[in-house]
């Protein structure tokens, strides 16, 4: 194989690894009391262009939109390294080895999570479509609350 080609394969696969996304939803139970939705930003130590763009988008969406929300803990957010080995538990309970977004919805206790890492992936670099998509998924799911 010639060096560009295996470099070029080598980059991808890193990638794919790095920016791990396994399309899930799962759901387990915690005290019934407990409704709101937490906004899990996983990454790795080395983050791309794409990574801190959607943590950036993330927070912008947030910040403009669910300001009120954030402050009554209705809504949290949580920047984790997966690479860190404090955060090894969370991140293996979302199955996370790279980038990945995810909403944990929670209702009265119960967990679901919503993969949004393919979502992120495609509209990271454009705040304005990220924005309004995020929006609408966090305003769809504030509504089941």
């Amino acid at each position: 194989m010639k060096p560009v080609k295996f470099f070029t394969v080598l980059v991808i696969s890193l990638i794919l690894t790095a920016c791990n996304s396994q399309d899930k939803n799962k759901a387990t139970s915690l005290d019934k009391s407990i409704s709101k939705i937490e906004i899990l930003d996983f990454h790795s130590t080395h983050r791309c262009m794409t990574c801190n763009a959607i943590e950036a988008n993330t927070k912008y969406t947030l910040n403009t939109y669910f300001a009120t929300e954030l402050k009554e803990d209705k809504i949290t957010l949580q920047v984790i390294n997966v690479d860190e080995k404090e955060n090894e538990k969370i991140a293996e309970k979302f199955e996370a080895s790279g980038t990945s977004l995810f909403l944990n919805v929670i209702k009265n206790g119960k967990e679901t999570q919503i993969n949004l890492t393919d979502f992120a992936f495609m509209e990271g670099n454009d705040q304005e479509a990220f924005s309004k998509e995020l929006k609408s998924k966090i305003d769809t799911e504030l509504k089941t609350l």
